[in-house]
């Protein structure tokens, strides 16, 4: 499956500073979620659905 990420809004948490390392998420078409490295950002993104992001989320 192929996701076009061009137009993702990404974010970090606002407890996030910029001396961390964190991660961004952007909340994708058809329910999808996107996750990568705040250090890397032209970098990979790991891409869930959202059965798969509910239960990542669900477990923490």
């Amino acid at each position: 499956m192929s996701i076009d990420l061009s137009n993702a809004r990404w974010f970090k948490s606002t407890r996030c500073t910029a001396k961390r390392e964190c991660v961004q998420v952007a909340h994708l078409a058809e329910g999808m979620v996107g996750v990568r490295d705040s250090k890397n950002p032209t970098g990979p993104a790991l891409v869930f659905t959202p059965a798969e992001w509910d239960a990542f989320l669900s477990s923490l």
